[in-house]
């Protein structure tokens, strides 16, 4: 007689995985092996998701750490996370074909830091240090900014109360622990310049507010994403804040049959830069050991379009 499957329940809470910017970077790519042939430069990975890069690869796209490393005259993309001016100019001195793959939320970031430089204001950027999305930013305006990383470091800033100040931020953080510190600078610099929280991105407070939801109806949650993710660090991160186990998860090869001892309630995320597919092969994963029933938890709905270059917007959308 064979033996009974334990029940689980499996709560897929949305919107999860992919952004319009996410979804843009990597038609950008693939519109670019359609219309000119590979090899395509990637600078960076293109999304912080590694399944994401080998799949581009085996289509044709070679990945680089440095503008150096592409032959002079070759078609080069710019990853989600945006690049600094030097990066840039690195790449018109090589004669590179460039096609800007910059999440525009980010874009956003960088013309704000633009604009205060123009009024001579003193930039503090809050984000996470070796970030490319933040080294991208640092490098879009002449004068040095200033990190700050955690509330802490608000204390460490020894700028004067009088100082022409402004801020920016980092578009993936968590939303509860960036306006902890915005809260902070403007307590501290009661005439500092910025924009509240409207610099989080949208796909990342939606991904994060669902989180939260999902926490009322599961025992432990597993996010999809990479370990060098910040928005998908986040969404676990959150998870247990509210109190439930969490892992982050490159695939299902990285699940723990321990995790699920005494457990029958699970809910799954995925980062803004994880294919719906990982999502989809954890839940065949579970499905061979567990009797699993699906709940779909839908909050936020999102239509978020964003357009691709134009030189790229007259191939068909075949992806």
């Amino acid at each position: 007689m064979l033996q009974k499957k334990q029940s689980l329940e499996l709560y897929l809470v949305e919107p999860r995985g992919f952004c319009a910017g996410v979804e843009r970077a990597i038609a950008i790519v693939e519109k670019a092996l359609e219309k000119y042939g590979a090899p395509i430069y990637v600078r960076h990975e293109i999304v912080h998701n590694k399944y994401v890069v080998e799949k581009l690869r085996e289509k044709g796209a070679i990945f680089v750490a440095e503008i150096d490393e592409i032959p002079i005259g070759a078609i080069v993309v710019f990853s989600a996370h945006g690049v600094s001016k030097k990066v840039e100019d690195n790449a018109f001195q090589q004669e590179l074909h460039i096609l800007d793959a910059t999440c525009p939320l980010v874009t956003k970031v960088h013309l704000e830091a633009q604009t205060h430089e123009k009024k001579e204001r003193q930039i503090i950027l809050i984000g996470h240090k070796g970030h490319p999305e933040v080294e991208g930013t640092s490098g879009r305006v002449k004068e040095k900014v200033t990190l700050v990383s955690c509330v802490e470091d608000v204390d460490n800033l020894s700028f004067l109360q009088e100082q022409n100040l402004a801020y920016v931020t980092q578009t993936t953080l968590s939303v509860d622990d960036t306006r902890i510190i915005i809260e902070k600078l403007k307590a501290r610099y009661p005439n500092i310049h910025g924009p509240d929280l409207k610099n989080i991105c949208y796909a990342t407070q939606n991904r994060q507010s669902a989180v939260k939801e999902l926490t009322a109806h599961v025992d432990l949650v597993l996010v999809l994403g990479a370990a060098n993710s910040s928005n998908s660090n986040r969404l676990k991160d959150i998870a247990i804040e509210m109190g439930k186990n969490a892992y982050l998860i490159n695939s299902y090869k990285d699940i723990e049959q321990q995790w699920f001892a005494n457990i029958n309630k699970i809910g799954i995320t995925a980062g803004a830069s994880a294919p719906e597919e990982l999502v989809q092969e954890v839940i065949e994963f579970l499905q061979k050991d567990f009797a699993v029933t699906i709940h779909n938890l839908r909050t936020i709905e999102e239509n978020i379009h964003f357009n691709l270059p134009l030189e790229l917007r007259s191939l068909k959308n075949n992806s």
